[in-house]
């Protein structure tokens, strides 16, 4: 089986280009996920309250891990293992929170 060749795809997210590599098939899907990616990481910065680029990136991919696990978990095909990672996840994202909102620097 061969693979398809990659591509160099552009994205761009909070303003900052990325250099890509991905299957030429994929590449409306990573332009789409950066796309979501870049607004979910813009409606954290507009709330004013976490302020840095990596601390943003955290809270969005917490968000976005909750959410699909809130989905399989919706969908049926929630096991222990992603009940104890939602949880977790719950548990990280107060953290931060609560580390944000009192201006700590947290170690994850």
């Amino acid at each position: 089986m061969s693979e398809s060749p990659a591509a160099r795809v552009s994205v761009r997210i909070l303003e900052k280009e990325y250099q890509i590599a991905c299957p030429m098939e994929e590449r409306a899907a990573l332009l789409d996920s950066a796309e979501y990616l870049s607004s979910e990481m813009r409606k954290i910065r507009e709330t004013g309250k976490v302020i840095g680029l990596d601390r943003i990136a955290v809270m969005a991919a917490l968000n976005m891990a909750h959410e699909l696990l809130k989905a399989r978990a919706r969908a049926g095909t929630g096991t222990t293992v992603d009940v104890e990672i939602v949880q977790r996840i719950r548990q990280l994202r107060e953290r931060v929170e609560s580390s944000l909102e009192r201006g700590l620097q947290l170690d994850l």
